[in-house]
């Protein structure tokens, strides 16, 4: 690796006024060197570079102005306050203070000329600001105008933003002294008009007043692109690295099983679809190599990705080898291990659930017989990563629905296959379909595999949006459903998060359809039950001894009764793109048409006529999923919090989607070419901190 700039990695202690106590601070903010300072970018503007008068506020405006101080008083409205008043002549403007000291009161005395920056607000008699920004205009400390645009950044509990404004300073001005290394060749970059790093770094942190809100709030400005595609690029390298090291591992070469999973295959009630064939022999290969295999499995709701995931199970049984299924909760958990359990029992498979409801001298039976090697195969939650649990050989690892999960808890998984000296391959599924730009920058560490066809037999599912004031004819058509021998799920949405509102909204919804409709037979599924209640109650819904399963949200996964034909959302007005596809994949899994009702309340906002809209129009996952990255970004879709790409500072992957062909070949070419540029862009971007490693 070439010498690196040391002025870019001295400590942050290096710059005026910081010590031992703010370095400790700032660490929390994964600044410890000057680069790290350099690196750490604004989030936000502001418009501070003039002086709004008084008189001209407007409640709502946040604004720069400068007034004397007319009346300085502590009160006790409730609580202690401080309220001082200002004014400029042309207008009165009121400070509230709920947090000030003596000093603080002694600074704001009468007479006291000051500049303030804040949100205005509407006050008892005046507008007002609630704990401005403020600095005191003296002969000695005259107020001159900005002529920047005021970053704001991210911050944490002990440091002010006035403090990392400081800081930044300082290190723009050590940059002007010490240019920072370019670890790009300029040929590597989409557009030659781009600035240069060092030019790019200044802007982000200090643009110029005519600068434009809307390109900058965009994130379309040419200097933040070029800090994007560096920032997209570390990423990408980040991930590759981790594939790559997890390929040097030794792993389990799977040859053998061809007569057990002929036998699989010939026990079940149909027919692989040709996709489902074409990923198997995909991953089939795979399990033949020596390395770990690193395989995502993308499939739309229904597809029979879980069938593939048990011939990567059985495979493993067949060698001798024990595989692990981990799901994301704990109904799906138990949907898994009674699917494996039927198919695999003729196999005389010995197939274990574990949980965190496990306890006592159940979970210790459960540990002893994974590592004994006497259950070949675990289906479980997180519960199956804690350190206590262990397996004999554990070759294969699956993972259902990898942005529920992550690197990290993935990897932990894997670390059970070390006390062989191999380790286990890895299959990941998901039902949450992306585009496959993204899937590759994304989920870099792996190959992506797509079952793109649904079991013959299928009809495609009937949306129609409904609004809450036609809920009569819902019920009514729910009665003729269910007079016609199919079944009906009718789920309430989670409301602030609380399982408990949640339940208490679902056993309304369940007495109020019992009273409208006597005659028919109606449970209710909610989370606050326990795992006995769940599995009784919807065994009974699977059995046909009820109708209508009245059901909160936990019905989103792993649910499959080939005789439910209707399924009523309340409030679809609330749920995402992808839940309500999720919700809506339980019906239209047997042959007779299926419906999808969306019940909604006005108002609605207009991403949600967007989504209701988009729900009607299409039942195509992948459609579904562009529309949602649209509309929510990537965040939620891929779980970016666990996949790591929550820390990206500048780049955006939907809104920059256009420059990953671009950081693709840029990281082929530095991993062949320029490899020890590799590290120090990590260190820049990434961070060692947060860097994926295989523990």
């Amino acid at each position: 690796m070439p010498s690196l700039t040391p002025h870019e990695f001295r400590p942050v202690t290096t710059l005026r006024g910081v010590g031992t106590a703010l370095a400790e601070k700032l660490a929390v903010l994964g600044l410890r060197t000057i680069q790290d300072v350099l690196f750490h970018l604004p989030y936000r503007y502001e418009d501070r570079t003039q002086t709004i008068p008084l008189g001209s506020l407007q409640t709502g405006m946040r604004a720069v102005v400068e007034g004397e101080v007319q009346l300085s008083e502590v009160t006790f409205r409730g609580r202690r306050q401080l309220l001082v008043r200002i004014s400029d002549g042309s207008g009165w403007l009121t400070l509230r203070f709920f947090h000030f000291g003596a000093a603080q009161q002694t600074q704001l005395a009468r007479g006291i000329k000051l500049r303030c920056f804040g949100e205005v607000r509407a006050g008892q008699k005046t507008l007002e600001m609630v704990h401005p920004e403020y600095r005191r205009i003296t002969p000695d400390n005259p107020m001159v105008e900005s002529n920047t645009l005021t970053p704001i950044y991210p911050a944490t509990e002990g440091i002010q933003q006035a403090r990392l404004r400081q800081l930044s300073t300082a290190a723009l001005q050590e940059l002007q002294h010490n240019s920072i290394r370019d670890w790009l060749p300029a040929d590597l970059l989409p557009d030659p008009r781009w600035p240069t790093l060092q030019a790019a770094l200044h802007y982000v942190h200090r643009p110029p007043p005519d600068a434009s809100l809307e390109l900058i709030a965009a994130g379309r400005h040419p200097a933040q692109r070029r800090l994007a595609f560096e920032e997209l690029l570390a990423q990408q390298l980040s991930l590759r690295q981790l594939r790559q090291d997890i390929k040097n591992d030794a792993s389990w070469s799977l040859l053998q099983g061809s007569e057990l999973l002929k036998q699989f295959c010939n026990t079940l009630p149909f027919q692989l679809t040709s996709a489902q064939q074409r990923v198997w022999q995909e991953i089939e290969q795979d399990l033949a190599q020596s390395q770990p295999m690193l395989r995502l499995v993308q499939g739309d709701v229904g597809s029979g990705k879980t069938v593939v995931a048990a011939l990567a199970a059985i495979k493993a049984v067949a060698c001798g080898m024990q595989a692990a299924l981990m799901a994301p909760t704990e109904l799906l958990a138990e949907q898994h291990a009674r699917n494996f359990q039927r198919w695999l029992a003729p196999l005389n498979i010995d197939v274990v659930l574990l949980t965190g409801k496990h306890t006592g001298k159940a979970r210790t039976a459960i540990m002893e017989s994974l590592a004994s090697g006497k259950a070949s195969v675990a289906i479980g939650t997180h519960a199956l990563f804690q350190s206590d649990v262990l397996f004999t050989k554990l070759a294969v690892v699956i993972i259902d629905e990898q942005h529920r999960f992550g690197v990290h808890q993935r990897l932990l998984l894997r670390e059970k296959g070390i006390n062989t000296g191999r380790y286990p391959h890895q299959l990941i599924m998901t039902a949450t379909p992306i585009p496959r730009t993204l899937a590759m920058s994304a989920y870099a560490d792996l190959d992506v595999s797509v079952i793109d066809e649904l079991p013959p037999g299928r009809t495609p599912v009937q949306t129609v949006v409904v609004p809450d004031s036609r809920r009569d004819e819902i019920v009514q058509r729910v009665r003729e459903a269910c007079l016609q021998q199919r079944q009906v799920y009718w789920v309430c949405p989670l409301i602030e998060e609380s399982e408990l509102l949640s339940a208490q909204a679902a056993e309304d919804l369940y007495t109020t359809l019992r009273s409208a409709l006597p005659e028919l037979r109606i449970e209710l599924l909610h989370g606050r039950m326990n795992a006995k209640q769940k599995d009784l109650i919807m065994e009974r819904f699977k059995s046909h001894e009820a109708d209508v399963l009245v059901a909160t949200t936990v019905i989103e996964v792993g649910v499959d009764v080939p005789n439910a034909s209707v399924m009523v959302i309340e409030n679809a007005e609330r749920m995402g793109l992808a839940q309500l596809h999720q919700l809506r994949g339980r019906v239209g899994r047997g042959s007779a048409q299926s419906s999808c009702v969306l019940l909604y309340q006005y108002p609605l906002s207009d991403v949600a006529r967007t989504r209701l809209r988009i729900m009607r129009e299409t039942n195509d996952g992948f459609e579904i999923a562009r529309h949602d990255l649209e509309i929510r970004g990537p965040g939620e879709l891929l779980g970016t919090r666990q996949t790591g790409l929550v820390q990206l500072r500048v780049a955006d992957l939907m809104r920059d989607a256009d420059l990953l062909p671009q950081v693709q070949k840029a990281a082929d070419f530095l991993l062949k070419d320029k490899p020890d540029h590799v590290e120090p862009l990590l260190t820049r971007w990434v961070g060692q901190s947060e860097r994926f490693g295989k523990v």
